[in-house]
């Protein structure tokens, strides 16, 4: 039996993981805003550090970490989108990666809207740690942008990080979830403003249907899985084929 930690677990993809690792037997514990073990607002930097403190007293070994607390590009406050998303989830990798035991697993949550992203030089901000900046930055652009740039950098933080998480025995891995039908995304889908534009993305996916908050945690308990030991360092897209469909020539 093993302990995983999971931020964003209390509703939509982390709630489906946190369901199958319970179903077989597993210790989660939530870190979320609401409804979790432990309650914080990961956009605040002092509580996140306040959190990483007690849970890492509470719970000094491990068996993996699932960074799944995010918010949409349509979330009121751009700037915030990226300390949620992104400084959220790594400092929360930062702090509690030390807990896990050799052989343990990291999965970040990026998205395959992360190619999308033409802010570099929010990125490398993001990428810098450079909290303060980057926020300054947010708060002049749209949200999609601020969105995708976060995911964007995470993947990228996880490639930097997972050789060095690799010798200790830690495979990090990031996925890449297309459209996932889940509360926050059913919110938008009946908005006036943008349901028929959302309907249509709907429509365009190749495999021809939205994906599921347990599509993407059976990926995650792959990546759990002895099966999944050898995988780290990689993004994994599961998006019915929409991001080959708008990106065909690129190599991943």
């Amino acid at each position: 039996m093993a302990k995983y930690i999971i931020s964003g677990g209390a509703t939509g993809i982390g709630a489906a993981i946190k369901h199958q690792l319970r179903a077989r037997g597993d210790t989660v514990i939530i870190i979320d805003l609401k409804d979790g073990d432990y309650l914080v607002d990961l956009g605040d930097p002092s509580a996140r550090q306040d959190v990483i403190a007690r849970v890492g007293a509470d719970h000094p070994e491990i068996d993996g970490l699932i960074t799944c607390a995010g918010v949409a590009s349509q979330f009121p406050q751009p700037d915030k989108i990226l300390q949620i998303n992104y400084f959220g989830s790594v400092d929360l990798i930062e702090g509690l990666a030390p807990l896990i035991r050799p052989g343990g697993r990291i999965v970040a949550i990026s998205s395959n809207s992360a190619p999308m992203s033409t802010r570099a030089d929010l990125i490398d901000l993001l990428l810098d740690g450079d909290e303060a900046a980057a926020v300054a930055m947010g708060k002049t652009l749209h949200g999609h942008e601020c969105y995708a740039s976060s995911k964007n950098a995470i993947a990228r933080y996880m490639r930097r990080k997972s050789p060095q998480l690799a010798h200790q025995g830690v495979s990090f891995n990031a996925i890449a979830p297309g459209y996932i039908q889940t509360p926050m995304t059913q919110a938008v889908e009946q908005s006036e403003e943008y349901g028929e534009l959302i309907k249509a993305f709907m429509d365009s996916i190749p495999i021809g249907r939205p994906g599921q908050a347990e599509d993407v945690a059976n990926l995650v308990m792959f990546l759990l899985s002895p099966e999944g030991s050898y995988i780290a360092g990689s993004t994994l897209f599961i998006d019915g084929a929409h991001d080959a469909m708008m990106r065909p020539d690129a190599s991943m």
